[in-house]
């Protein structure tokens, strides 16, 4: 039933010579014409010295300069443009692949659930805008690099084009393909000529097949794959199928081989180093496999099978060379399992992006993979779309998992159902029979292409589209052809045909709400195809879903939204370079910077959320006890054994000594091994830190990457320091309290109350001011994307203006100072603008040494909203640009986000700490801090010291400046350097941007007293 319908999408009984007609583009039945059957991606070559080079002497590349006219509409395309009689040479020219977007034409769009013509042309689903739907015609011209040869025929591929195309050589029209992602293939040999061809295309932005295509990326069009002309001998392997049939116990694997040879000819098989295929007749081989390596992740061994075809009179004519992975993935026992072993998703969802779009090299590709390897990533969801060819090849060369999804999503369709209340008969695909010869040639072109990858472990019938028997349709036809599972999310939401996925797949459900649902629903695996929403400053408390998967065996993980920042690169009108988002080009309907989401930034940079992804998703997770770790190994294949297990021992950032250890601890188990050091006795602050690295470098990382870490901090008390230093002098003034002693003075105001100068050093005038303006109370940060998505400023607000406009009423009178034998405290009393009202005390203790101890006491009463930190916010001068701290590092850490972070001593610029997240917001901060101090390049400053540890953050920018910018071009010039030591600021959330709160546990209480402790000194 559906291979035929999958027959029907092809309007193939058309005339070769008939005119194409642009109209039919609105055609939802109109999925392809003339197209060639998709097929294996396996490459052939005249020669093993060709295959052993990849390069084939049977392919020609096209890509490279085109020529290129523009329309905003199909009517204003130029008629018969593909004669080769039409002179194009005054055409712009373009290169192959690109968006057009990227080169002058039309504009890019970012929007995620909106169609882009959303409130700009009323148009029902199948149809396409009218008046705007921009048109690229293309013309390349090519001479075939060698004559034809007896019976060989010629096809053209285009990879990728978006979102719909037209195809003409030589004036002839040869056909019409839909779907974006995967190629796009046309026969051309009836239409060659010797010489110089003129090969023509017409794409256009929107098609019927762009209402399937509403996924959360820039919409953008053109030929933004690869162009490849493929020769085919006469006597040629148009496909093949590879079986792997992985016994129970692991120590017998058989291999077949389902080979569609055309022609006259004959195939020889071999496994290199192994031996024959067996020929099994009507195009099967096979060969059984004693004690066979299989492929993981973790050790993603292949094997190379190489064919030989020669045609009947004995000649060589095609050398190909087909990887294999002996491995088996299935749901075994109710779970999902790699060769027997329970698998847990350490994934992430990865759209094909980077600085050129969606156009991707194969080295750009390549160095995300080992980005990916080396931050402990063991699985990929190719979210929404197929990937390019080259993703495949390489995840399955350096070991990745991959849930590959077919291009299919229609968000905009289902958020009229699941908000706005349309009936679910409005739903695209749904039921409606003119989607599902569409959906059906995109799952076959998808699996066809890919279906010998070993990587790919699991086929997805796309991506938030809700339910129906359409998507229900194509799950099927995946079990029809293949044995992996089947997964689709959106039977979540429309639950009439459950049989449609064989795993239970939801979105961003909390970790708590995942376990609570497990406890009653054990029908199949759980998994979270998209979780731990990345946006700006995010990725808070995920340990709470990956300390779930290894308690709970049916949870098996999920994946991270997502890889990388998708941005564009521009330039303001003064010249300064930066990354835009939705609206920045014009663009609307637009979803801003929602598109920022990355572990990666834009250009691939690691993100300060990196370092917790790499600690939550090590594969050896370790306990430092007394005298002993315990090491839970939690891969599947590796023993703790590949690793150099070493051990250092510090004292407040000093390493005092650093040890290795052998551990053997197999996949799976937990073992304890004895420390090789002790704590000493003396007194201080002790680290104990665990590090398992490679013994050998690898594809994706070199000799001594970490690959799991632990550490524990031990305190050996000692008696409480004693100031040596007299008592400060105490000076009261009519309008000012003035304490000073030995090379410090500090001014306090009574008539606008507050610290109003901090001199510190030998100067001729008294000392350098370290203090540009009067520290106050703050509660205040600049929203972060995911506070703005649960509309926190609207809920807060009131604590910004507590931070601007909290007062001290009467200084002159109410301004406290007592006196004892080594300090003066001076005392305020802040009233807040908070509803109810609240009060904050702030002491400031200033003994004989010129240190300055501040205590902060907030006052809370009910009713009061949840507090964004608690703390103080002091400028000093901008020269004091040299941050040095102890404390939790060395990458930005809070406090629901601190797991990969480590207690040591750390060195930055305070003019790089506002991490570059797509649109400013609070980053920076550290939790844990000990002491900080930001000095100029002679090493005078201030320093900031909480024994029992504080967060921490020194920016060249107060909260306000950094929240009123839309992008870092914006951020003002540098005038002060902004200290904000606090006792705590809300954790950064991340189960989603868009309503999900911040764990409970990450809040500041709102009720009873605050106190915070710190004290500042100059250096």
């Amino acid at each position: 039933m559906t291979l035929d319908t999958i027959d029907r999408a092809d309007a193939g009984s058309r005339d070769d010579d008939a005119a194409f007609d642009a109209a039919r583009i609105a055609d939802p039945r109109f999925v392809r014409e003339n197209r060639r059957p998709a097929h294996s991606d396996h490459r052939w070559f005249r020669s093993a010295e060709e295959a052993a080079d990849g390069r084939s002497g049977y392919e020609q590349s096209l890509s490279g300069r085109w020529k290129i006219h523009y329309a905003k509409n199909p009517a204003a395309a130029p008629a018969g443009f593909f004669d080769p009689g039409y002179d194009c040479e005054s055409w712009d020219d373009i290169p192959v692949p690109a968006h057009i977007q990227l080169h002058g034409y039309d504009r890019p769009q970012y929007v995620n659930v909106q169609y882009p013509w959303d409130g700009v042309e009323e148009i029902a689903p199948g149809q396409v805008p009218a008046r705007y739907n921009p048109v690229a015609s293309y013309v390349k011209s090519f001479v075939l690099d060698r004559p034809l040869e007896t019976g060989e025929t010629v096809s053209v591929s285009f990879l990728g084009a978006e979102s719909a195309i037209a195809v003409w050589l030589n004036g002839r029209y040869l056909g019409y393909a839909t779907d974006s992602f995967t190629p796009s293939e046309f026969d051309l040999t009836g239409a060659l000529v010797e010489g110089e061809n003129k090969l023509a295309a017409q794409v256009f932005k929107f098609s019927s097949g762009s209402w399937l295509e509403d996924q959360d990326f820039f919409r953008f069009s053109g030929l933004f794959r690869d162009v490849v002309l493929h020769r085919r001998p006469a006597v040629h392997v148009e496909d093949i199928r590879v079986d792997v049939d992985l016994a129970p116990g692991n120590q017998v694997a058989d291999v077949a081989l389902r080979v569609d040879l055309r022609g006259d000819g004959r195939v020889r098989a071999r496994i290199d180093g192994v031996g024959e295929l067996e020929d099994r007749g009507d195009g099967g081989f096979g060969i059984r496999l004693q004690n066979p390596r299989l492929w993981s992740p973790e050790h993603p061994a292949l094997y190379d099978v190489e064919m030989e075809v020669r045609d009947g009179d004995g000649s060589l004519v095609e050398v190909i060379v087909q990887r294999v992975g002996v491995r088996r993935f299935a749901i075994e026992d109710g779970l999902l399992s790699l060769n027997g072993r329970r698998v847990v998703f350490l994934g992430v969802n990865r759209h094909e992006f980077g600085l050129a779009g969606r156009v991707q090299t194969a080295a750009e590709i390549e160095s995300d993979i080992l980005l990916l390897k080396a931050a402990g990533v063991n699985a990929v969801r190719t979210s929404h779309y197929p990937n390019s060819t080259a993703f495949y090849h390489l995840a399955d060369r350096h070991g990745l998992m991959v849930i590959d999804e077919m291009n299919l999503e229609s968000h905009g369709v289902w958020d009229r159902i699941r908000k706005l209340g349309a009936p679910i008969e409005e739903a695209v695909p749904g039921d409606r029979p003119e989607w599902l010869p569409a959906l059906l040639d995109r799952a076959a072109s998808m699996y066809e292409r890919d279906k010998n990858h070993p990587s790919v472990v699991m086929w997805s019938c796309g991506n938030e589209s809700y339910g129906g028997t359409n998507l229900r349709d194509v799950a099927a036809y995946f079990r029809e052809v293949d044995t992996r599972p089947v997964h689709y999310e959106g039977v979540h939401w429309d639950p009439r045909h459950e049989e449609t996925t064989d795993v239970v797949s939801q979105m961003y459900t909390p970790a708590a709400e995942v376990e609570e649902f497990l406890r009653e629903h054990r029908e199949k695996p759980f998994i979270l195809c998209e979780y731990a929403h990345a946006m700006g400053n995010s990725f808070g408390a995920v340990d709470e879903y990956i300390e779930l998967a290894y308690r709970e065996p049916l949870f098996q993980g999920g994946f991270i939204w997502d890889f990388a920042d998708q941005a564009i690169a521009l330039t303001d009108r003064y010249g300064k370079e930066y990354f835009g988002y939705g609206g920045d080009f014009g663009d609307a309907p637009n979803d801003g910077e929602f598109c920022g989401n990355g572990i990666f930034f834009t250009d691939h940079t690691p993100t300060p959320k990196l370092q917790e992804v790499a600690y939550v998703y090590q594969g050896l997770r370790i306990r430092i006890d007394d005298d002993a770790m315990t090491v839970h190994n939690r891969l599947m294949a590796t023993s703790s054994a590949a690793y150099r297990c070493v051990v250092t021992l510090a004292r407040e950032g000093e390493v005092l000594r650093q040890a290795e250890v052998e551990t053997d601890i197999a996949a799976g188990e937990t073992g304890t091994v004895a420390l090789p050091l002790a704590v000493p006795a003396a007194p201080g602050e002790y680290t104990i830190d665990v590090s398992f690295r490679l013994r050998s470098a690898t594809a994706w990382a070199p000799e001594g990457h970490e690959v799991a870490r632990e550490q524990r901090v031990v305190r050996v008390q000692s008696p409480a320091a004693v100031v040596a230093a007299p008592a400060p002098e105490l000076v009261r003034g009519a309008h000012n309290i003035g304490v000073r002693g030995a090379g410090f003075s500090v001014l306090f105001s009574t008539l606008y109350g507050g610290l109003a100068s901090y001199r510190f050093g030998m100067t001729s005038d008294g000392g350098r001011e370290l203090l540009t303006s009067m520290p106050r109370p703050h509660f205040w940060h600049a929203p972060t994307a995911n506070e703005r998505g649960w509309e926190a400023p609207f809920e807060d607000g009131q604590w910004l203006l507590a931070s601007r406009y909290g007062r001290v009423r009467d200084p002159l009178t109410s301004t406290r100072v007592e006196t004892d034998e080594t300090s003066v405290t001076v005392t305020l009393s802040y009233e807040l603008p908070t509803r109810p009202a609240t009060t904050c005390d702030v002491a400031y203790r200033v003994d004989g040494a010129g240190r300055v101890e501040v205590t902060q006491t907030l006052h809370l009463v009910d009713g009061l909203p949840s507090l964004p930190e608690f703390g103080m916010l002091l400028t000093t001068l901008p020269e004091f640009r040299r941050l040095r701290w102890y404390g939790d590092g060395p990458e930005e850490c809070y406090v629901d986000r601190r797991g990969g972070a480590r207690l040591g001593v750390y060195d930055r610029d305070v003019t790089t700490e506002l991490t570059p997240y797509l649109r400013p917001q609070e980053a920076g901060s550290r939790t844990g801090v000990r002491w900080a101090e930001v000095t100029d390049g002679r090493g005078v400053g201030l320093r900031v010291e909480s024994p029992d540890g504080m967060e921490f953050s020194a920016l060249p920018w107060t909260p306000d400046e950094v929240e009123n910018a839309l992008h870092h071009t914006e951020l003002p010039p540098i005038h002060r350097t902004v200290l904000r030591p606090a006792l705590m600021r809300r954790g950064v959330g991340g189960d989603d941007s868009w309503g999900a709160r911040t764990l409970a546990q990450y809040h500041l209480p709102t009720s009873g007293d605050l106190a915070f402790r710190f004290a500042f000194r100059g250096v």
